[in-house]
């Protein structure tokens, strides 16, 4: 039991170090390359993994659900995963990946599972800054380290796939349900990052319906070179960051620098004092809560429910 808890306390505590880990599967072979390339999606969002059970088909549903099963108790839908992506699996669907997201449980059906592997954040590349275009994949992870040799591994968008196979009604974005109006100091903006399209999207959106003036980039190294480029300028004029930014929006999953890190990093800058900074995550439970205050985070908000982002960023900004 001792064991056990120590590598418990060892996985949360990765968060403190921008390290994280991947768990790598595979979904048979590409029908475009013609190969079975490697897969993988963070050890925190999966809740187990299990042989492939006895899956209830459901009439109506979309093309890549399998159906569902039951799972001590609860109903669990089950996706093809292989499908979604566009493989055809070579040995069949032997495995499911019980997946917590967002504040909704879900199973992948893949066709095996490889390896848990330990990665730093530097390790991973944004997947547009790599060239890798596909909508499906945020990042791609170097898992021997920064060298020619690396295997890769495509980090999937569990947003995207969620929200291709089974879009949320609740996503929408509306005045009704963000409310009034922001009023941020003039001159001022939001600065957004999150390495997901599909999230980005949807911040965009609420700014917007906001009146909030924002700017948007992809992971949190791009968000801290962009907030010393700000210091500096602001610096220059005799200003401040607080006369250029009004709060910072950041995820957790991001390549190059995680949001932990990118939080930690403003919060001990005597540059940034003041600034508030709202993590927003499909990581959810009290072990990242629990992070989210260590680093010093003013806020922190589950994805995405229009009116809980609005009302946090409310209640941090400065009156």
């Amino acid at each position: 039991m001792k064991a056990i808890q120590q590598d418990i306390d060892e996985r949360t505590n990765l968060t403190s170090t921008n390290k994280f880990e991947l768990l790598l599967f595979r979904l048979g072979t590409d029908t475009a390359l013609n190969k079975s390339e490697l897969f993988g999606i963070n050890v925190f969002k999966i809740r187990e993994i299990v042989a492939m059970p006895s899956i209830t088909p459901i009439a109506g549903t979309t093309p890549h659900s399998l159906g569902v099963v039951n799972l001590r108790g609860q109903v669990i839908p089950v996706l093809d995963l292989p499908s979604i992506v566009g493989c055809k699996p070579q040995t069949g669907l032997n495995i499911m990946l019980v997946t917590e997201y967002a504040r909704t449980t879900q199973a992948f059906a893949v066709e095996s599972v490889e390896d848990i592997v330990r990665l730093d954040w530097k390790q991973v590349l944004s997947a547009e800054t790599s060239g890798a275009k596909g909508k499906l994949v945020t990042s791609i992870a170097r898992l021997d380290g920064n060298t020619d040799e690396s295997r890769l591994a495509q980090v999937l968008d569990v947003e995207a796939i969620l929200q291709m196979v089974s879009p949320s009604d609740g996503h929408e974005v509306t005045e009704e349900k963000v409310g009034a109006k922001l009023k941020l100091k003039p001159g001022t903006i939001v600065l957004a990052a999150d390495d997901s399209f599909v999230a980005r999207s949807l911040i965009e959106q609420e700014l917007k319906v906001l009146n909030a003036p924002y700017e948007m980039v992809k992971s949190g190294k791009e968000a801290w070179d962009r907030l010393n480029a700000i210091a500096k300028s602001a610096e220059a004029e005799g200003k401040t960051v607080l006369d250029r930014v009004a709060m910072v929006l950041t995820d957790l999953e991001m390549p190059e620098m995680d949001g932990f890190t990118l939080t930690r990093n403003i919060k001990q800058d005597a540059r940034f004092h003041g600034l508030p900074v709202v993590i927003h995550s499909s990581l959810s439970g009290s072990a990242n809560e629990d992070h989210v205050r260590s680093v010093g985070a003013d806020g922190y908000v589950a994805k995405f429910v229009a009116e809980d982002l609005a009302d946090t960023i409310r209640r941090v900004l400065p009156k």
